[in-house]
């Protein structure tokens, strides 16, 4: 098994054992972050955007807000107002203002998001078998709790959805 003192080259021992278990969660993320990201840009769309347009697909028909979506999402993103432009300029989500709070923004996943999910689907969920296929399934258990507990110390950042302009609304004025 290699450990990661050798993959990044490092000579001297970590500070603790805390320190190396950090790095190896942190590298490991990375990890698997870059295989899910060269499986996602065959379509053109970052692995963000995807996760995006899968929590939108299961919010159909009503959509989500801007906030709604941000606290579902597997990676916090600085600014989802962004992301939304520029999933709405590809055409894969579409965006109206709520009838009774015009300061509230709804996002619908358009057809042209969902065909493109479709497409995506069969490749997409062979990662995580492909993946971590090597290990058994009481491995995978003891990893999957083994990581909540980890996150146990890990406050929630609140999703920013400032950086909205005159032309562009706050998507985040309520949340959803």
């Amino acid at each position: 098994m290699a450990s990661l003192k050798r993959e990044i080259a490092q000579e001297r021992p970590f500070s603790s054992v805390h320190e190396e278990a950090f790095l190896n969660v942190l590298r490991t993320a990375d990890c698997l972050h870059r295989a899910f990201q060269r499986r996602s840009r065959n379509w053109g769309v970052t692995s963000t955007q995807y996760n995006v347009l899968r929590i939108l697909r299961g919010a159909q028909p009503q959509g989500l807000t801007c906030s709604a979506i941000g606290d579902r999402m597997i990676t916090a993103v600085p600014d989802i107002t962004r992301l939304l432009a520029r999933l709405k300029a590809l055409k894969l989500i579409r965006q109206q203002r709520d009838r009774n709070d015009r300061r509230v923004v709804w996002t619908q996943i358009s057809e042209a998001g969902l065909t493109l999910l479709r497409a995506m689907d069969p490749v997409i969920q062979l990662a995580p078998k492909e993946l971590l296929g090597h290990l058994n399934d009481a491995e995978l258990t003891e990893l999957t709790q083994l990581l909540e507990l980890a996150r146990k110390n890990c406050s929630d950042t609140p999703i920013s959805c400032s950086g909205s302009s005159e032309k562009e609304p706050d998507c985040c004025a309520a949340k959803g």
